[in-house]
């Protein structure tokens, strides 16, 4: 997955409201309900079908660390969708979402300006607009670069512009190297 994806993945996973499953033997058997049966599962998961079954009975226990990391992945990115897109919902509509970064910013500006890139850390309350454009290229499967474009004009538009109070003349801003990046809703 991607950076800033998976950041917005992980603040709508603080929305859940029960944990999801954390034995392998639970996740499995999550998923074949999910997915109606363990030929499916077992394509997905890139196993044969009858490891799946014996994860299914409990008769393994421990998978792969490579295995483990995609069925964590695949249950928590099923695990229960009425509530992501409730929360969702509500950032891009009423509280916006919040990012925590420590990233290189810089920016293309009139000459004179010190536009010169440099590392910052910024916590940033992004308006809803900018959260539902997150959240719709996300959904729409934008690839990570697109993702970082999108977070680097809102940046732009919040906290180096402020709004329209300041820096008007902005032609771009620079959002490489991230360091650290969350999301909060």
């Amino acid at each position: 997955m991607s950076l800033i994806g998976d950041g917005l993945d992980a603040a709508v996973q603080k929305a859940f409201t029960r944990p999801a499953p954390k034995s392998a033997g639970a996740q499995m058997r999550y998923l074949v309900k999910q997915l109606g049966g363990t030929k499916a599962v077992a394509q997905m998961l890139r196993v044969s079908q009858r490891t799946v079954e014996r994860y299914v009975k409990d008769q393994i226990k421990k998978p792969r660390p490579d295995l483990a990391a995609r069925l964590d992945r695949e249950v928590k990115a099923r695990w229960q969708p009425q509530i992501r897109a409730k929360a969702k919902a509500k950032a891009a509509s009423t509280v916006g979402i919040i990012i925590d970064t420590r990233a290189r910013l810089g920016y293309t500006a009139p000459i004179g300006s010190t536009d010169q890139d440099r590392i910052r850390h910024l916590t940033v309350a992004l308006p809803q607009v900018h959260a539902a454009r997150l959240f719709e290229a996300q959904e729409q499967g934008a690839s990570d670069a697109r993702l970082q474009e999108i977070a680097a004009e809102a940046l732009k538009e919040v906290y180096f512009q402020d709004g329209g109070r300041r820096a008007g003349s902005l032609d771009e801003v620079r959002f490489t190297d991230i360091e650290h990046l969350e999301f909060d809703l």
